[in-house]
């Protein structure tokens, strides 16, 4: 009789890898979505590809900001990957969540600055409600992951707290 031992949670490793393809895939769509728009902007139609990435300061500051939308991406696959390995009581997922929640207010801060020059430097030039309700949009969007990333990471500091006590005591 063979001793196969069965893993408690069969699927848990193809769901990580298929969440893990989908945060990759978010994070093609995004790079492609940023590389492209430029492009078909009102004002960029008939411009350069050095007027439209180097004379904008805007388009600028918005790919500055993606870095913090692209490292919690990251972080966020990097937490699939302790979650699949069953390393999810882990000081590592506790430090990755963190991570994942400063990335959130960090892109706060940037849509917030985004939205100032909205109503200081473009208010009466152009249109400026569809950027303001898309940036509206992008803060909720980030508050509700810092503020789910920082209720996990609580929950997981305090189960990591209570597991180390317990390892102690052993």
């Amino acid at each position: 009789m063979t001793n196969l031992k069965k893993s408690p949670h069969p699927m848990k490793r193809s769901s990580t890898i298929f969440l893990q393809t989908v945060i990759v895939l978010i994070g093609i769509g995004a790079l492609a979505f940023m590389l492209w728009e430029p492009h078909i902007e009102g004002r960029n139609v008939h411009a350069t590809l050095f007027e439209i990435y180097f004379k904008d300061p805007f388009l600028a500051y918005a790919y500055t900001a993606s870095i913090a939308f692209f490292t919690a991406l990251y972080q966020t696959f990097k937490l699939l990957g302790h979650i699949g390995r069953n390393e999810v009581f882990s000081k590592r997922s506790v430090r990755t969540l963190r991570i994942i929640k400063y990335c959130a207010l960090t892109l706060i801060a940037f849509i917030l600055g985004a939205e100032a020059y909205f109503f200081i430097v473009r208010r009466g030039q152009d249109d400026i409600a569809g950027g303001v309700m898309m940036g509206l949009f992008l803060i909720f969007v980030s508050a509700v992951v810092a503020t789910a990333a920082a209720v996990f990471e609580k929950l997981l500091q305090s189960t990591v707290d209570i597991k180390s006590e317990n390892d102690l005591t052993v």
